[in-house]
């Protein structure tokens, strides 16, 4: 399976939870959010988000400064 994550490809071995996903990239923490498909999943649904084929997913951190 095959998803998208910033706009660069990622084969999964099988569906997966959004939850696990990100831990397999080393997001932890809540300095980041996450759009799937153009919509924002809040952090208490990243356990039950399942990943399709073809998803993609936008991580955005903020950024600190001006």
């Amino acid at each position: 399976m095959q998803v998208f994550v910033n706009g660069e490809a990622h084969t999964l071995a099988s569906s997966m939870a959004l939850a696990t996903l990100l831990q397999q990239l080393g997001y932890c923490g809540e300095t980041f959010a996450v759009a799937v498909n153009g919509r924002f999943v809040p952090r208490t649904e990243y356990a039950a988000t399942a990943m399709h084929q073809d998803d993609r997913l936008d991580i955005v951190a903020p950024v600190v400064g001006g």
